[in-house]
């Protein structure tokens, strides 16, 4: 019985720090976590290119854009706009790397298009906050 006690109390000490550990994500409001960086390549990735151009790219195409989300449409979609339009992009819970990004926040993303029959969305691989 101590034995298990004992395995409990390691898993729940084990377990406290990665409960613990900033989530990151959109916020809409102005308060914002500081950025955290968990390292990686630094280099180029997709082309450098706008959100209304993104449109017009082939499937799986990859690409980077920067600009600013606007709002968060539902679960892990997002509006995305920069100086050509807006486009619709999806980001996983664990691309944010514990950033926090507002409205305000310029990000530069990298991912891949994403398209359907009639729509095309930006599948973000790696988001980075640019500037406030």
């Amino acid at each position: 019985m101590k034995n298990i006690a004992m395995l409990f109390t390691v898993l729940a000490l084990a377990s406290a720090p990665a409960l613990a550990a900033p989530q990151g994500g959109f916020q809409a409001s102005d308060t914002a976590a500081p950025a955290q960086n968990s390292g990686g390549f630094a280099g180029p990735s997709g082309t450098k290119t706008t959100a209304e151009k993104a449109k017009s790219l082939s499937d799986d195409a990859w690409v980077t854009l920067t600009g600013k989300i606007e709002q968060r449409t539902g679960g892990d979609n997002y509006l995305f706009r920069d100086e050509s339009g807006t486009i619709d992009v999806e980001i996983d819970d664990k691309r944010w790397n514990g950033q926090t990004v507002t409205p305000q926040d310029t990000v530069e993303i990298q991912g891949k298009v994403d398209k359907d029959w009639n729509s095309a969305e930006i599948e973000v691989k790696k988001i980075t906050k640019t500037s406030k």
